[in-house]
């Protein structure tokens, strides 16, 4: 073990030498991304069959992509603040090597039962990946280059899923679902050869770990999930989601006095009285609220309104991705160029109006003011997370990117799950026209919403 640690301290020393070791470590992050994200839109066009090869409902087997989702949420500050106390490189790898042996683990499945458990454990140990190759990224890449790397980090999160639907739908076609997973942890293992040979560990802190505050977050953020997710289905006097809700609030107000009395709190909350961390993390939620409902929206309107082929559908959609990719390296750029608030203010003006476009798109059934709008929601999420991303994480200490971080994509999620709950709602299952233009000027409200936050953050 002294062997490869001196070995890879001296590779470590030689790219710092060169000035690529940051470099490295970006791409060893981006590469965990890809591996771990790039199945998820194979699995989901996959669920109909494996559903009739486990003999299972597609209700039962829904639970392969919200049980992930619900659960890697509640963990995230958990895995990230563990970073920041034991060392992000240490979290990394072990989350990471979890992650695909799991992945290996789930090309074996032998029930719908096994497949969701399969699933959900590989998110939630995958998520140790998030928020500390974000903290390994922001340890090595100097402050006002840190939103130009986080422009390659959006862009990775929306290719891969894309990418992996355009080379791994054929391969399911010809091999089966479970090819998916065999390459996934191929991928994974090599990603986290790279990781193991380029990261070095960060800086330890020898403080107690707030179980009474992780326990409260997490009893609140899963409430709060659950109930968001299934309103849709159940209905907002369901009783279900009532408890869930009032476990929700529960837990986050336990959790708000559990952090006032702790010496060392899991979040510290005078994070959220700095103005460029909390304005960022508040402006991602509408941001993630706008796109994340409309994407769902979106295909419906084109197959309801257009009465537009799936595979015609698929690929107009493909545009939004697209411009996406294009436009997060073009967004870290610029905001290195014009400084975070203006760039993410830019974006969110830009999301604004797509959700406008679109809403007048539909109202009129004017196909050719929907892609355009399409098009621009894809450019305005590109051009303003990485400043958003960034800034949170410039606006706190080093020991604390673990936790920033996770909150970050913590707000994110929960952000996600409220604009596709509210969209839906409001769309309510109609294919008129009316309907779905209803839900795209929602969504345009809270594009606006993210916009007033991001004006409200510092000039950098």
């Amino acid at each position: 073990m002294r062997g490869f640690d001196a070995l890879r301290e001296g590779l470590i020393a030689r790219l710092e030498a060169r000035g690529t070791h940051a470099t490295w470590v970006l791409w060893a992050a981006l590469a965990g991304m890809f591996a771990t994200t790039f199945p998820i839109t194979i699995l989901t066009v996959s669920l109909a069959p494996i559903a009739r090869e486990f003999g299972a409902r597609e209700t039962t087997m829904a639970w392969v992509i919200s049980a992930p989702m619900l659960l890697s949420a509640v963990a995230l500050p958990l895995l990230g603040k563990l970073g920041d106390l034991h060392g992000h490189r240490r979290v990394f790898l072990l989350g990471f090597a979890a992650a695909s042996a799991t992945a290996a683990a789930t090309a074996f499945a032998w029930s719908a039962a096994s497949l969701i458990a399969f699933r959900t454990l590989a998110a939630v140990v995958g998520g140790a990946t998030q928020p500390s190759s974000m903290a390994l990224i922001f340890g090595v890449t100097s402050r006002d280059r840190r939103v130009r790397a986080m422009g390659w980090w959006s862009m990775t999160g929306a290719a891969a899923p894309a990418l992996g639907l355009a080379v791994g739908g054929p391969l399911v076609e010809f091999f089966g679902w479970r090819v998916v997973f065999a390459l996934q942890a191929g991928f994974s293992f090599l990603a986290l050869a790279l990781a193991a040979a380029v990261l070095r560990e960060t800086p330890r802190q020898s403080v107690r770990f707030d179980v009474a505050g992780s326990a409260a977050l997490a009893c609140g953020v899963a409430g709060l999930m659950f109930a968001l997710g299934e309103m849709r289905d159940l209905g907002s006097r369901s009783p279900w989601v009532l408890t869930a809700l009032a476990l929700g609030a529960v837990g986050l107000l336990t959790f708000v006095r559990v952090e006032r009395r702790v010496a060392a709190p899991l979040v510290p909350l005078e994070l959220l009285q700095r103005r460029n961390f909390a304005a960022p993390i508040v402006s991602n939620a509408f941001m993630s609220a706008s796109y994340m409902g409309a994407f769902v929206v979106a295909p419906l309107m084109l197959n309801g309104v257009f009465a537009l082929s799936v595979s015609l559908t698929a690929a107009i959609l493909l545009l939004r991705t697209a411009s996406l990719t294009l436009a997060s390296p073009l967004g870290g750029a610029l905001g290195m160029r014009i400084g975070e608030r203006a760039a993410a203010s830019t974006g969110a003006a830009v999301m604004t109006l797509a959700m406008g476009v679109l809403a007048y798109g539909v109202a009129r059934t004017t196909f050719w003011a929907v892609a355009p709008g399409l098009v621009l929601q894809g450019l305005g999420n590109g051009l303003a997370l990485p400043s958003l991303t960034s800034s949170s994480g410039n606006a706190v200490a080093e020991a604390d990117l673990g936790i920033a971080s996770a909150v970050n994509r913590l707000t994110g999620s929960v952000g996600a799950v409220f604009g596709i709950t509210l969209l839906t709602l409001i769309y309510g299952g109609s294919n008129h026209a009316g309907a779905f233009a209803s839900a795209f000027a929602a969504g345009g409200g809270l594009a606006a919403l993210s916009l007033a936050a991001a004006l409200a953050m510092r000039r950098s």
